[in-house]
């Protein structure tokens, strides 16, 4: 990856580092959908607004409207709402751990689906060490934790499938969008989806009255989705799907880094080594052989 790739890469996983907490924070007051139809909404408006003052051109043609109509719901709405409810029974540290095989999948699919994507052993070797670092930085809160509850955990691996699929088919398919409006679309598309279900699925469909909760909606739905969303798609077309979703390792590490400097949480051996085998395995994955 170039420099510029790696500076929207480390800034998408700082800033989703900490969606797993506000998530556990804004379930404690409104349900998973209204949650998730609140992020969305200031997510679209986010991104529509910047793309505007850009003077983007949005498309005409019906087959990209379909396309996204497709796209937000399976890359946004559906697996966020999986994982705000998921999060209602299980800790924020398990879910870390089971979003953490979204690149799994991702490699999976994408060597199947793409050209251009395909699996290597540095790919599979690099996913693999990743993983376990993420294990490792969990492994003192998932052995501590008293809510494993099987269907929520259920939830985030089914969110992680849907995070796997709908980043390989946005790449195969929204070529021909360029700009920040390949991060609006999905995110207008996916609001539009959310508040025509959300107040009917879920009853009762409760508005925020609680400052903290309306941070944590602020939070998920301006940088946590609306900026976000832009940063993933540039990076999905710039340095394909399985090194994108390369992303959610980052997100304990993030998390790391955070505790340490705002919570004076103590470093141990398991966090550093942990990281340590993450970082290891962002260059493992990209490493590339010298021709000879």
């Amino acid at each position: 990856m170039k420099t510029k790739h790696w500076a929207v890469f480390i800034t998408l996983g700082l800033i989703w580092s900490s969606s797993f907490l506000w998530i556990k924070i804004g379930v404690q007051e409104i349900g998973p959908m209204a949650l998730v139809a609140f992020r969305m909404l200031f997510g679209a408006l986010t991104a529509a607004g910047i793309a505007i003052y850009q003077k983007v051109e949005w498309p005409r043609d019906w087959k990209t409207w379909g396309i996204y109509a497709i796209l937000g719901p399976t890359s946004l709405a559906i697996p966020i709402f999986f994982i705000s409810w998921g999060e209602q029974t299980i800790d924020s540290a398990v879910a870390s751990i089971l979003n953490a095989t979204v690149p799994l999948f991702t490699i999976v699919i994408a060597h199947f689906w793409l050209h251009d994507d395909k699996m290597t052993v540095p790919k599979v070797l690099g996913l693999l060490i990743g993983f376990g670092g993420v294990v490792l930085l969990f492994s003192e809160d998932l052995l501590a934790s008293k809510h494993l509850n099987v269907i929520g955990q259920l939830a985030v691996v089914l969110a992680s499938l849907f995070y796997a699929w709908s980043a390989v088919f946005g790449r195969k398919y929204t070529q021909h969008i360029t700009g920040v409006e390949r991060g609006a679309l999905p995110l207008i598309t996916a609001t539009i989806f959310m508040w025509a279900i959300g107040p009917i699925a879920e009853k009762p469909f409760l508005i925020p009255t609680l400052p903290i909760t309306w941070v944590a909606v602020l939070w998920l739905g301006i940088p946590g989705s609306g900026l976000a969303i832009i940063m993933l798609y540039y990076l999905l077309h710039e340095i394909g799907p399985t090194r994108t979703t390369l992303v959610t390792y980052l997100f304990p590490v993030g998390g790391v880094i955070l505790g340490v400097i705002f919570l004076d949480e103590q470093l141990s051996w398991q966090l550093l080594a942990g990281s340590a085998l993450i970082i290891a395995s962002l260059a493992v994955v990209n490493y590339k052989p010298k021709n000879t």
